[in-house]
């Protein structure tokens, strides 16, 4: 009896299987027209356990201290523009996961990391594009977690902190690309640049090297024409921090080139 009390009272709630930890290329809007990508990230999707919950981390959101969106369903937040009307009309009502995010503010203060609260904040298009593909029918929990920053050090321990999540049921998720020229943007032929760090990048995942992935800016080939800014990186850190200590089996699985240009659609699974 004392053990399920203490269990209660730590907002655990302890699951018979532990959920992968992902990173997913997530794309433009125009994703949501892309048949066969969408095809991938839903059967990506059934070939996982079903979260309890998701927790989404987007390359869109950058904001100290950490922050907890909103724990209700918000309108989602159209953060782009030029695109055709039609993607201003996407719908995702998720669930709010207010239980997620009390757990999440309780994980984070026993690492003494701060975190805030913006309750009005709904779902960027790099949380709700890829759930659209993978959760069409919008039934599982959503909250959305923003970065402090840019300190890969800092993203990776603010995963640390997460990976008691796993076993909960709670999926998760950072979605970013891993690589993000916008200046190659729609360009067709993937160059060689990409090509180089995209081999370097799934290596060390594979081999789940903290340090090459802390420190790509000096160790990755061609990392400043992959990424002249790395937001879109970010997320992969504090997915490889939610593992946990121990190693995972990595996979990948979604591959290939967003229109065969130079964004790479690598998509990581740890398990």
């Amino acid at each position: 009896m004392a053990a399920k009390s203490l269990e209660a009272d730590s907002g655990r709630k302890r699951t018979n299987f532990r959920m992968p930890v992902i990173f997913a290329a997530h794309g433009a809007p125009i994703l949501l027209d892309d048949v066969a990508w969408m095809a991938e990230l839903a059967s990506w999707a059934k070939a996982m356990p079903k979260p309890t919950s998701i927790l989404m981390i987007s390359a869109h959101w950058e904001k100290r201290p950490t922050t907890l969106g909103a724990v209700r369903t918000a309108p989602l937040i159209y953060d782009f523009y030029g695109f055709p009307p039609k993607y201003y009309q996407t719908k995702y009502p998720a669930p709010g996961a207010p239980e997620l995010a009390a757990r999440v503010r309780g994980l984070l203060s026993q690492r003494k990391i701060s975190c805030a609260d913006d309750p009005e904040r709904g779902l960027d298009h790099g949380a709700y594009v890829p759930l659209v593909a993978m959760y069409p029918d919008a039934d599982v929990p959503v909250l959305q977690m923003s970065m402090p920053g840019l300190v890969p050090m800092e993203l990776f321990e603010l995963g640390r902190a997460l990976s008691p999540l796993r076993d909960e049921g709670v999926l998760v998720f950072g979605s970013g690309f891993l690589t993000h020229n916008m200046q190659y943007a729609f360009r067709p032929g993937t160059p060689s640049w990409a090509r180089e760090f995209d081999d370097w990048v799934a290596d060390a995942l594979l081999r789940l090297d903290t340090e090459a992935l802390l420190d790509f800016h000096v160790r990755a080939p061609s990392a400043r024409m992959a990424l002249p800014t790395w937001e879109h990186y970010a997320p992969v850190l504090i997915s490889a921090g939610a593992v946990g200590d121990e190693r995972p089996r990595t996979t990948f699985p979604i591959t290939g080139w967003w229109l065969d240009g130079a964004f790479t659609k690598r998509s990581v699974q740890f398990d």
